[in-house]
C-alpha cells in the first residue's frame, strides 16, 4: 500500500493466545491489502505455523550457527496470502540467553535492509511476555516496534504479566523506547473477565483494542495448521480479528501507561476475589446482577 513501515510488539504471557491472536492479525493486516511480516521471537519458534500450514521454518539462529553468515533472504519464508515469516529462534537448550536470537535477528535485518527492500507496511514482532529482559525487551528498549500491544485474559497471572511488562514500556519511555497502544482482551466469555480487564486497563490509563472470545474455531483452524481468518473466513471469530486488525491499522498515538506496583496489584486482585465470590453466590458485582 505504500505506506510508512509500522513496526508492532505484540507481548503476552507463555499460552495466553499470543501466537494465536499474532498471526490472525496479521492474516487479516494481509487481507486488508498489506504486506506483512510476522517476526517470531520466541525460541520455541512456532509462531508463525498457522501461517504455513503447522510447518517449522529453520530459525535465524539455526541457520546462523550452520553457516556462520546468513542473508535474510534464507530465512524469510511465504505463508498465507503473501505474509513474510521469520522465526529468531533460540539457543540450545540450557545453554545462552533465550532472547539472543531477536538480537541477532533484528541487527541482521536492519544491516541488510530487509524491510525496506520488501517494502513492507507492517512487522509485527510476536514476543514472550513472561520476560521483559535482555532480548525480549529489545522491540520496546531500542523502540524497534513504535507501538507495542499485550494480549491478557482476566486471569491474574497474565494480568501480571501485563503489569510487568507496562514497567519496562515505562522504564524506557524517556530513551525513546515504544510506547503502549493497548491491551487485547483475549479468552472472554463471561461478563465478568471484561469487567475485570476494563478495571485493569482503566487503573493503568490504557485502553482496551478488541475482546476477543475463547471460540471452538480457533482450535479447529489451528488443528488443520491454519488461522481463523484462512480456515473460516465467514466466522464470527475472524470478524473479531478483522475488526482487532482494523483497529491497530488505524490506530496511531501510544502513550507511557502507568503500572501498579505489586502491594497494589496485590490488593487490586483481592478486592476483585472478593466481588467475584459475592457473583457466584448470587449478589450483584459492579452494580449488575448475578449472571453476567
Amino acid at each position: 500500500m505504500g505506506n510508512k513501515l509500522k513496526q508492532i510488539a505484540i507481548y503476552g504471557k507463555g499460552g495466553i493466545g499470543k501466537s494465536t491472536t499474532t498471526s490472525n492479525l496479521s492474516a487479516a493486516l494481509s487481507k486488508m491489502g498489506f504486506r506483512v511480516m510476522q517476526f517470531g521471537c520466541d525460541p520455541k519458534s512456532d509462531s508463525t505455523n498457522t501461517l504455513r500450514d503447522g510447518k517449522y521454518i529453520p530459525t535465524v539462529l539455526d541457520t546462523l550457527r550452520e553457516k556462520g553468515s546468513v542473508k535474510a533472504s534464507e530465512v524469510i519464508f511465504e505463508g498465507f496470502n503473501g505474509i513474510y515469516c521469520v522465526e529468531s529462534g533460540g539457543p540450545a537448550p540450557g545453554v545462552g540467553c533465550a532472547g539472543r536470537g531477536i538480537i541477532s535477528a533484528v541487527e541482521l535485518f536492519k544491516q541488510q535492509k530487509a524491510f525496506e527492500e520488501l517494502e513492507l507496511d507492517y512487522v509485527i514482532y510476536d514476543v514472550l511476555g513472561d520476560v521483559v529482559c535482555g532480548g525480549f525487551a529489545m522491540p520496546i528498549r531500542e523502540g524497534i516496534a513504535q507501538h507495542v500491544f499485550t494480549v491478557s485474559s482476566s486471569d491474574f497471572m497474565s494480568i501480571y504479566a501485563s503489569n510487568n511488562l507496562f514497567k519496562g514500556i515505562k522504564k524506557y519511555s524517556n530513551s525513546g523506547g515504544a510506547l503502549l497502544g493497548g491491551v487485547i482482551a483475549n479468552s472472554i466469555n463471561e461478563g465478568y473477565s471484561r469487567e475485570v480487564v476494563d478495571d485493569f486497563v482503566s487503573r493503568t490509563k490504557t485502553q482496551v483494542m478488541e475482546y476477543v472470545p475463547r471460540s471452538i474455531t480457533v482450535t479447529q483452524s489451528e488443528l488443520k495448521g491454519k488461522t481463523t481468518i484462512e480456515a473460516a473466513p465467514d466466522s464470527e471469530q475472524a470478524k473479531v480479528y478483522m475488526n482487532l486488525a482494523g483497529k491497530i491499522a488505524a490506530h496511531e498515538i501510544s502513550t507511557t501507561p502507568s503500572p501498579m506496583e505489586v502491594s497494589e496489584l496485590q490488593a487490586w486482585a483481592s478486592s476483585w476475589s472478593d466481588k467475584l465470590f459475592e457473583l457466584e453466590n448470587g449478589t450483584v458485582v459492579g452494580g449488575r446482577a448475578s449472571g453476567i
